[in-house]
C-alpha cells in the first residue's frame, strides 16, 4: 500500500531537502543521546519507551509527503538499531514501534487534511492564526493517541499478570511527547522559510531531550524494580530531611513500619512468581491507602516504610489502621506452581508507628522503636497496629559516668 502510495505521490525537490535535514538531524540526535538512550531501554519491562525523536517525526508530517515521512522513519529506526543499540534490542519491537509511528503521523496528517482540505503538505506553510494552532493541537493528539494506544495495548497483551497502571508509563512521558510536538511544530514552521536554523532548534532539542530525562533517572535510580517504590537508602535520605525541617519548624513526622504476614506461606505455596505478585499489590495497596505526600519506601523483602509529615498520634494510629484494613480486601490474581490461575486471598500485615519527636528525636532511634513496635505487633498475633513507647534520650552526665 505504501509503495502504491509513493508511485502516485508526487515528491518536490524542496521535500528531498527537507527529507535529508530532518534525517540528519534525527542521526545527530541520536549520536548525542545514544548514551541516555541505552540506559532507558535497559529499563524495567512493561512499560512504554519514550524519547525525543517525535520532534522530527512530527516536523515531517508538516512537511513531508507520506512515503517520505514513512521512509524517515523506517531509516532513523534502523539507525538507532545499528548506532545506538548495536543490534542488540529485540528486532521485532523496533519494527512494531516504527509500525505504530508511521500509522500514528498517517492520522496526525489525516488530521491537518480535515482542516485544510485539497491542500497538501507542507502544512507548515498554511498554519497561521486560530485555525492553524487549533489543527497542530488536534493532530498532535491524533499522533500522540494512536501511537500510545497500540504500545500501551502490546504492553498489556504481553505483560498481563502487571498491574495496568504500569503499562501506562511515567506521566513525565506525556510532557516529553508534548514537548516534542511543540517543537516538531516549530522545526516545521522553520524549515519552510530558514533551514539554517536546523542547527539552533537540534541544540534546544538535545538541552530538553536531556532536562526531562534527568528527573526520571534519579527516581529510577533508587526505585525498587519489583514494587516500584524508592528503595530503603532514598527513603532514609528523604527521612533524615523531612526530621530536620520538621526540627527547624517544630512540626512532626511519623513513620510507619509495615510487614506482610506469613508472605513465606504465600512464596511455598504458590511459588515466588505469585510472591512478587502479591509483594506488588501490597506495594500498590499502601501507596494508595496513604497521603500523596507521605512517601512509601520498600525496606527490605516483605517490609515497607512510610514516612507520615505532619501528623499526630491518633492521625497516625489511623493512618496505620487504614492501610492495614486495606490490604486485608486484596484478592491477588496470579499464577500457581502448577500454572493454574488462582487468588490470594486472606492478605495481612502487622504494623509499627512511631512520632518524632514524641517517640524519638534521631532518625535511627525513632527506627528502632518502631521496629520493636512491629515485633509486638507479630509477637501479639499478627494483623495489628503497635504504637512505639517514648524513647528517653541520655543526658550528657548520664552518658559520662555510663
Amino acid at each position: 500500500m505504501l509503495v502504491t502510495t509513493a508511485s502516485l505521490t508526487p515528491i518536490t525537490s524542496s521535500a528531498w531537502l527537507w527529507f535529508t535535514l530532518l534525517l540528519g538531524a534525527s542521526a545527530i540526535h541520536f549520536e548525542a543521546a545514544q548514551g541516555i538512550e541505552r540506559i532507558r531501554e535497559a529499563g524495567p519491562e512493561g512499560s512504554p519507551y519514550t524519547h525525543m525523536q517525535s520532534v522530527w517525526y512530527f516536523a515531517g508530517v508538516l512537511l513531508l509527503p507520506l512515503p517520505l515521512l514513512a521512509a524517515l522513519i523506517f531509516l532513523s529506526f534502523t539507525y538507532e538499531w545499528f548506532r545506538v543499540f548495536r543490534g542488540q534490542a529485540f528486532a521485532y519491537r523496533k519494527v512494531f514501534s516504527a509500525a505504530t509511528v508511521v500509522l500514528a503521523v498517517g492520522a496526525a496528517q489525516l488530521a491537518f487534511a480535515a482542516f485544510f482540505p485539497g491542500i497538501g503538505t507542507p502544512y507548515a506553510a498554511v498554519l497561521d492564526g486560530p485555525l492553524g494552532a487549533l489543527a497542530v493541537v488536534v493532530a498532535g493528539l491524533a499522533y500522540r493517541l494512536v501511537n500510545y494506544a497500540l504500545v500501551i495495548g502490546a504492553i498489556v497483551a504481553a505483560n498481563p499478570e502487571q498491574p495496568a497502571r504500569k503499562a501506562l508509563g511515567h506521566a513525565s512521558d506525556q510532557l516529553i511527547i508534548a514537548a516534542s510536538v511543540g517543537l516538531g511544530y516549530a522545526v516545521g514552521v522553520f524549515t519552510v522559510d530558514r533551514p539554517w536554523s536546523m542547527p539552533i532548534l537540534l541544540v534546544t532539542v538535545l538541552a530538553l531531550h536531556m532536562g526531562l530525562l534527568l528527573p526520571q533517572f534519579r527516581i529510577a535510580a533508587h526505585t525498587d524494580a519489583k514494587t516500584g517504590l524508592v528503595d530503603a537508602a532514598w527513603w532514609s535520605d528523604r527521612a533524615v530531611d523531612q526530621l530536620d525541617r520538621a526540627r527547624r519548624l517544630a512540626r512532626t513526622v511519623g513513620v510507619l513500619m509495615i510487614d506482610l504476614d506469613h508472605f513465606k506461606e504465600v512464596n511455598d505455596r504458590y511459588g515466588h512468581l505469585a510472591g512478587d505478585r502479591v509483594l506488588t499489590a501490597v506495594a500498590e495497596c499502601v501507596r494508595h491507602s496513604v497521603r500523596s505526600l507521605d512517601l512509601v519506601g520498600r525496606w527490605g523483602g516483605e517490609e515497607f516504610a512510610v514516612l507520615v509529615p505532619a501528623v499526630g498520634v491518633d492521625e497516625l494510629h489511623a493512618a496505620a489502621e487504614r492501610v492495614r484494613a486495606a490490604v486485608q480486601t486484596l484478592a491477588v490474581d496470579t499464577h500457581d506452581l502448577e500454572g493454574r490461575d488462582v487468588t490470594v486471598t486472606g492478605l495481612t500485615v502487622s504494623v509499627g508507628a512511631g512520632l518524632f519527636p514524641g517517640t524519638a528525636v534521631e532518625l535511627s532511634d525513632l527506627l528502632l522503636a518502631v521496629d520493636g513496635a512491629l515485633f509486638q505487633a507479630k509477637k501479639q498475633g499478627r494483623n495489628r497496629t503497635v504504637m512505639a513507647a517514648r524513647i528517653v534520650a541520655a543526658q550528657p552526665d548520664e552518658q559520662r559516668t555510663a
